[in-house]
């Protein structure tokens, strides 16, 4: 596998590889994540979830080439800056990401993939990517990912996925980057009445309410049964998945 990253290519190595190469974009955030959790953690997650991801690809023959982005820190988390966030307006975001597929392009890569860490960016990411295709000549991919799995672990507990500061989060940075975790994790005093962006009164339904984020103290559920070797197999889980949505979109694009 040719893995490199472009901050480290020169301009021609970088032409070189968009004739061919895919480039991958993370994108996360900077936000609170409660009392124990640092406020890059949706950047950190990302990070850590793709070094995985390509450290499987790595070990495959013919696996397709990669040139990997730097990680666009900031997201869209206006929800969160009841307490503390650098947080980017949905036009912002599109704009940002609408700029730098257009760099890529002209710079002459044509298979682009945005991979996302944080819940808020995902609508604007998607969007951006559908947009894009519609004036480009490319193919872009978009994902989450927590939502790229290879379904061969039962520790998802997919009702607290991926939600906010909680269980899984915290999980996976225990794995990922113990040492900035805050410990012990204090249990989570239940939210009454659950606020309605988590359990909406009617499936189907998108309901947000002004003020159930800081009155949630800003997260979704208790992450004080946290565990860092269940954290461990989600991310690899999450990885191994996340390589072979990579290697789909390889195939489906050449």
């Amino acid at each position: 596998m040719s893995q490199s990253r472009l901050t480290e290519l020169t301009w021609r190595e970088v032409r070189r590889a968009g004739e061919q190469g895919i480039a991958v974009l993370p994108i996360g955030s900077q936000e609170q994540h409660a009392g124990h959790l640092p406020m890059g953690t949706d950047t950190l997650l990302v990070e850590e979830v793709l070094d995985r991801a390509l450290a499987v690809l790595d070990e495959e023959p013919s696996a397709p080439e990669v040139v990997r982005l730097p990680a666009l820190p900031f997201g869209h988390s206006p929800h969160h800056l009841f307490a503390a966030a650098v947080s980017l307006s949905a036009a912002t975001l599109g704009a940002v990401l609408d700029d730098v597929l257009d760099s890529l392009v002209t710079s002459g890569y044509r298979r682009v993939m945005v991979v996302n860490g944080h819940g808020g960016n995902d609508e604007i990411m998607r969007l951006a990517v559908k947009r894009f295709a519609l004036r480009a000549r490319v193919t872009v991919a978009a994902c989450s990912y927590w939502t790229v799995t290879a379904d061969e672990d039962e520790a998802g507990r997919p009702d607290v996925t991926p939600g906010h500061a909680g269980w899984f989060e915290t999980s996976l940075m225990l794995a990922a980057r113990p040492e900035l975790v805050r410990t012990p994790v204090p249990a989570r005093t239940p939210v009454e009445p659950p606020p309605l962006f988590d359990h909406p009164p009617h499936p189907g339904l998108t309901v947000e309410r002004h003020g159930e984020w800081e009155r949630g103290d800003g997260s979704t559920d208790d992450a004080s049964g946290a565990d860092a070797d269940r954290g461990g197999r989600l991310l690899d889980d999450r990885a191994r998945g996340l390589a072979r949505a990579i290697r789909a979109f390889d195939a489906a694009s050449r």
